[in-house]
């Protein structure tokens, strides 16, 4: 299998998206697509022979921009803490972080074209972020904050992710998730910290604007 090279990844990031502030977060500016269609059609043309998945770092999900949206109001839930992005995509919750005061700041992604993304989009930002290209579900981690947004959306993920949460949170890390109403976010043991409004588009979403919940997770 051919594996995509930094630069690679980055340049293709750089022609294939725009400078654009999510709705929520208007201080960050972030690498994303203004079209749906022709981003992922390059993507499958451009990366697909090289076992790349789909775009998805390329959009500002509903529950990253909540998540990130509540943490640059309420600083102290990270301030001076060691946090994780976990399936960071753009990273747009690690630069929020960062930028809300993190002592360290982690984004993780198993994408290298993601984890390009997150660098251009960190330095862009001028925050610090570490990017860890690996799978950590089940590692026991260094972090004191868990950050996740739409990762409930299918269930065999959903499944491995909670229930590896729920043992940070049982060891006292507090867990944050940003969620959109996804079909496979858990019914029981999460707790409502706040609640937005998202703008959202009709070729992402099956709405224009979605209500964003931002969970913290129980053990």
């Amino acid at each position: 299998m051919t594996v995509i090279s930094v630069q690679d990844a980055k340049l293709f990031i750089r022609q294939q998206t725009a400078l654009i502030a999510p709705p929520l977060t208007p201080e960050i500016r972030l690498h994303l697509a203004t079209e749906i269609t022709p981003i992922w059609e390059a993507t499958e043309e451009t990366l697909a022979k090289r076992n790349i998945p789909p775009p998805y770092w390329a959009f500002a999900w509903p529950g990253g921009q909540a998540l990130t949206r509540y943490l640059m109001d309420h600083p102290d839930w990270v301030r001076g803490r060691r946090v994780l992005d976990f399936a960071a995509g753009s990273g747009l919750s690690a630069i929020g972080a960062a930028k809300a005061g993190a002592a360290l700041v982690e984004a993780a992604e198993i994408d290298a074209v993601a984890i390009a993304a997150i660098e251009l989009n960190a330095a862009e930002n001028a925050a610090a972020v570490r990017v860890v290209m690996d799978d950590l579900i089940g590692q026991e981690g260094r972090w004191d904050v868990v950050l996740a947004g739409d990762v409930c959306y299918e269930k065999p993920m959903a499944d491995r992710v909670i229930a590896w949460f729920r043992q940070l949170a049982a060891r006292g890390v507090t867990v944050l998730m940003g969620d959109p109403g996804r079909a496979y976010l858990p019914g029981s043991g999460l707790v409502e910290v706040a609640r937005y409004r998202v703008p959202t588009t009709l070729e992402l979403e099956d709405r224009t604007e979605r209500e964003t919940i931002v969970w913290r997770l129980m053990p």
